[in-house]
């Protein structure tokens, strides 16, 4: 009796400690993070704004699939709402390119039901914001790494650099190569801002008999402030020659810089004489 109480009483200490390991290793269901939906969209205040948050347990709801229907996002897993109200007309960057997931963003104004998309896009988005307008901010995990459902997001929200701002002119004659057929347009050309890339290009269009001869050059343009001149050879698409006289040409300028493309361009008929 005494071997059989002991053993009874080992079997119920162990079951009580067994219950005990399996009560502290039973992990607790986590709930939606407050801002799951657009009522608990978190306000964003000043720029710039960042924020790290979970998103594995957020979850998609009408109001999400309603702000998707003009971006065509291709999955909404994992969504969480933010605001932004600039105090100031601005173009503002979002940025979720640094989460541990494929982080996505949809940016609409409006409420439920009345939404208006103002962009979408993968990785980072950049908009015109306006002054004292509403801009809510959906963060989703779009999938496109194949997998679900969110991780950590990391957001950024800050002001974009504005475009470039670049600005050619064209001088009213240019020359031409008899011999090659090839002609040379020139001109001055400023840029200011940051920049990633810009360059010039040049069309020539001329009526040379019954045939239209035609020409595209290009050339890199440094964007440094400075105004300097710039000349693109042009070479005939088609087996024709520029010749002297009138010729059309129109010039176009691009500079991008990280998240904005600056334009600029002129038309302008140009005498073509002898080189």
């Amino acid at each position: 009796m005494r071997v059989t109480s002991r053993v009874a009483q080992l079997g119920v200490a162990g079951l009580t400690a067994t219950l005990a390991t399996f009560a502290v290793a039973a992990p607790a269901f986590a709930a939606p993070p407050a801002n799951d939906t657009f009522a608990g969209a978190v306000a964003i205040g000043a720029l710039p704004f960042t924020a790290t948050q979970d998103t594995s347990e957020a979850t998609t709801d009408a109001d999400d699939t309603q702000a998707n229907e003009a971006c065509g996002a291709p999955a909404l897993d994992a969504s969480v709402w933010y605001t932004v109200t600039p105090a100031t007309d601005q173009a503002v960057l979002v940025d979720v390119s640094q989460s541990n997931y494929s982080a996505g963003v949809l940016v609409v104004t409006g409420t439920p039901g009345t939404f208006e998309l103002v962009t979408c896009g993968p990785g980072a988005v950049a908009f015109e914001a306006f002054s004292g307008t509403a801009y809510h901010l959906l963060i989703i995990d779009d999938q496109l790494d194949g997998t679900g459902n969110g991780g950590t997001l990391n957001l950024s929200v800050s002001e974009a650099p504005p475009p470039p701002v670049v600005d050619v002119t064209v001088n009213p004659t240019a020359r031409f190569d008899p011999r090659t057929g090839s002609a040379t347009v020139s001109g001055m050309i400023s840029c200011v801002g940051q920049v990633d890339f810009a360059f010039l290009d040049v069309e020539l269009r001329q009526q040379v008999g019954r045939f239209v001869v035609f020409g595209v050059g290009s050339m890199e343009v440094a964007c440094d402030g400075v105004s300097r001149p710039w000349s693109v050879e042009i070479f005939p698409d088609f087996g024709g020659k520029f010749a002297g006289g009138k010729a059309a040409s129109v010039t176009f300028a691009v500079a991008c810089g990280p998240v904005f493309c600056g334009f600029d361009f002129e038309e302008r008929i140009v005498k073509l004489s002898r080189r």
